[in-house]
């Protein structure tokens, strides 16, 4: 895997090992797919029921000068897109200046951004490129959890200015956009389109591959979803 690596503040675990292998087997790596070594993380850099109909998108977020403030807004603001009644309020997770943040579009539980089966798959695929799960930042798009809630395409633009704003104060080191939604609304391109490509998102290293929930239930996806995070850990050069 292009040399002997460390994991950020400590030493991938017996356990992280176990689950990077886990990961390789499953997306079919069986090899070394680097000749030259690397270094592979070198810096480049509650629940809670609204009321207001998803139907309205609210204007720009006021502006936050920390990740603390915007996060307290994210927790108690009555004005963000995808509210509802029944709706309930995710938060993200996650340090600040992570090794690597991932964005979803919206939770399809109340248990995180990512959440069930599909993050247990996203711990194994950040173990393959030595990310403990702990120092990594996973939001979505949508901060709620709406069974059966479609967004619109205003809903998306609103939601994707929102992400950029988190991004820039988030402040990791790499991001990932797991899916189409997230692809579409920050780099203005589908996840077909977007896929093999290094993108900037307010800075930062950026590629776009399958959300881990669509891996689940396409296994034969892992192989390709393992050349993004190859891309996506390459040197900036």
């Amino acid at each position: 895997m292009g040399g002997e690596v460390e994991s950020i503040g400590e030493a991938v675990s017996r356990a992280e090992a176990r689950s990077a292998l886990a990961w390789w087997i499953e997306a079919g790596v069986d090899s070394l797919v680097q000749e030259a070594p690397r270094d592979w993380l070198k810096p480049a850099a509650s629940l809670v029921r609204e009321d207001k109909p998803s139907s309205e998108v609210p204007a720009a977020p006021p502006a936050h000068e920390t990740l603390e403030e915007f996060r307290d807004w994210l927790a108690t603001s009555d004005h963000l897109p995808m509210a509802s009644r029944t709706a309930r309020r995710v938060l993200p997770r996650g340090p600040e200046h992570a090794a690597v943040m991932l964005l979803a579009e919206a939770p399809e539980d109340g248990s995180g951004p990512i959440g069930g089966e599909a993050w247990e798959l996203a711990k194994r695929m950040l173990a393959a490129i030595h990310i403990p799960a702990d120092q990594a930042y996973a939001a979505a798009l949508s901060f709620f959890h709406a069974p059966g809630a479609r967004m619109s395409p205003a809903e998306r633009e609103a939601l994707g200015e929102i992400a950029r704003r988190h991004v820039r104060l988030a402040a990791p080191r790499r991001l990932i956009l797991f899916g189409d939604g997230p692809s579409l609304a920050l780099t203005g391109k589908r996840l077909a389109e977007a896929r093999g490509h290094v993108h900037k998102v307010e800075g930062v290293r950026t590629v776009a591959t399958f959300h881990p929930r669509h891996l689940v239930n396409r296994p034969l996806d892992k192989s390709l979803a393992w050349q993004d995070l190859l891309l996506l850990m390459e040197d900036e050069g």
